[in-house]
């Protein structure tokens, strides 16, 4: 629910490209259309659990969505995409109390994770990659990508035991 009067029915919803072909009415659709690995943080050091478990080092991955804005006129669209718009520069930092609210698990995202989540606008082929994806009905929207949302590994790291000995048999002969 909006939390704006002006947009009292206005709904939010995760899209997949088949929900383009009968969009909703009033409302913003959250569209995520691009993953790509972030490769300012390649190189993590191993993950270490709170029972001091390592694990290999956690994906960081970068998030592009297309938000895109439904209403039965031009000026509640454009009014409904500067609303969120706003929302969204006055909050670029999702902490994980916000991430983890409306999710079944209570602990996706650590508490010391935060996602930023920054306007990114796209250059002229990815702008007409999405408008193509969003044929026949192709909505006022904007681009913004949630950076750094890592992906855990559950493998653990087995940590050997330090070498005591050396014994070199049968080199040199």
């Amino acid at each position: 629910m909006c939390p704006r009067a002006e947009f009292p029915d206005a709904q939010f919803e995760l899209y997949q490209t088949i929900d383009f072909q009968k969009p909703m009415s009033d409302g913003v659709s959250i569209y995520l259309w691009r993953i790509a690995v972030n490769t300012s943080l390649r190189n993590l050091p191993p993950r270490v659990d709170i029972n001091g478990n390592r694990y290999r080092p956690s994906l960081p991955l970068d998030l592009f969505y297309a938000i895109g804005v439904w209403g039965r006129t031009s000026l509640q669209q454009q009014r409904l995409l500067g609303w969120i718009m706003r929302t969204l520069e006055d909050l670029p930092i999702l902490a994980s109390g916000v991430l983890n609210h409306h999710l079944p698990e209570v602990d996706t995202f650590r508490s010391s994770e935060t996602v930023e989540f920054v306007c990114e606008p796209l250059n002229v082929q990815d702008l007409s990659t999405l408008w193509d994806l969003f044929k026949p009905h192709v909505p006022l929207f904007a681009t913004y990508v949630a950076r750094l949302v890592t992906l855990d590994s559950t493998v653990q790291l087995v940590q050997a035991r330090d070498v005591q000995t050396r014994a070199f048999e049968g080199i040199g002969r």
